[in-house]
């Protein structure tokens, strides 16, 4: 019989984690489910505790491949995936029993192509709900989908700007379940994170919602976000960031191009390229960069003056954020170099103190 749900877990060197994240999509009370487990070259002990679950229970489908890091991974799940919905979970991550359940039966019942549910951050002492300050349930449809959700990925405008730390709260690929002929009929794949550096779930959240007829946002925090994993992806010093963001930022640019988005698109994509300054300049002062303080400085200076982030801000509005954030953006702006690494380091002890 085929599955009703497809969900791809991308698994490399999580031994630690991994039984936790199998136990809790064994354990959904949605039973006509595949788990296609795709070990990407592990180096542990990832590939045995998967074939011993494999053994238990036949839903679990282990693909063994070379690494080739997350996007191939997940890739190859989607390449190999046979139900009706398809779904992503991450191999540190865990959901709750009635999470593909429900997202199901909303997609069935509702008619819709994506159904997005909240999710916890999950911290090695305590858990906090991601914060949408949205009702318990939005649908959008039609054109909806891509001026409230398509647009929202590609970047902030107006008084959505007052918050960059939220960015990309949109843009995760675990907490959503996709129509499988939407990705299959139009070839979407993840784009390598050699090329990109990071936001892979969010570009391939942009192509499925451009071509989605209808999209539900949940409100009830199904997915459990593991945030002490050390080892994850998105953690570390990324000496090549810039140039990465750069080539994510043309590959969103050529895909609006082609699909002759309206000018407000754009404007949400040099808002994007303005508040990712905040990631740059994160990345730069990372524990894991060795570089001098004065290097680090010059290096924040080197962005700051790159062509494509000065006309950004020159269309950024200022007055939209809270007065931190406006005076942090106006050192962007002002390219004072200095006093972004000064507002970075009490913004990176914040985040510590507050996490």
């Amino acid at each position: 019989m085929k599955p009703t749900v497809s969900i791809i877990v991308p698994i490399y060197n999580v031994e630690k984690y991994l039984g936790r994240c199998l136990d809790s999509l064994l354990s959904q009370n949605l039973k006509n489910i595949e788990i296609i487990a795709v070990n990407d070259g592990s180096t542990d002990l990832s590939l045995k505790i998967l074939k011993e679950y494999s053994i238990k229970d036949s839903r679990i489908k282990v693909v063994n491949k070379s690494n080739g890091g997350v996007s191939s991974a997940r890739n190859k799940g989607i390449q190999l995936a046979s139900g009706e919905f398809i779904g992503f979970v991450d191999p540190d991550d865990w959901v709750e029993p009635e999470m593909y359940e429900d997202m199901v039966n909303h997609a069935k019942n509702e008619k819709v192509d994506i159904v997005m549910c909240a999710y916890m951050r999950e911290f090695a002492s305590h858990s906090k709900m991601k914060n949408f300050e949205l009702p318990n349930k939005v649908i959008y449809e039609g054109e909806e989908v891509r001026t409230n959700v398509m647009r929202r990925l590609i970047g902030p405008l107006d008084n959505e700007i007052a918050n960059p730390e939220l960015l990309d709260a949109w843009g995760t690929v675990w907490s959503k379940l996709y129509r499988s002929e939407i990705i299959k009929n139009h070839g979407i794949r993840f784009v390598d994170l050699k090329n990109i550096g990071t936001n892979e779930d969010t570009l391939f959240n942009i192509e499925t919602s451009y071509f989605a007829k209808s999209f539900l946002f949940l409100n009830n925090p199904y997915y459990h976000y593991w945030k002490e994993n050390s080892s994850s992806v998105t953690s570390g010093y990324k000496p090549n960031l810039m140039n990465q963001w750069f080539y994510l930022f043309t590959y969103i640019e050529n895909f609006l191009n082609e699909k002759n988005m309206d000018k407000t698109y754009f404007s949400a994509l040099n808002n994007r390229i303005c508040l990712n300054t905040l990631g740059l300049g994160l990345n730069t002062i990372s524990h894991d960069n060795q570089s001098s303080i004065f290097n680090k400085i010059k290096k924040i200076q080197t962005f700051l003056k790159n062509k494509r982030i000065k006309h950004s801000f020159k269309q950024l509005e200022l007055s939209k954020f809270p007065i931190v954030w406006r005076v942090f953006y106006f050192c962007a702006k002002a390219r004072f170099a200095a006093g972004f690494y000064l507002m970075l380091i009490c913004i990176n002890t914040l985040r510590k103190v507050i996490k």
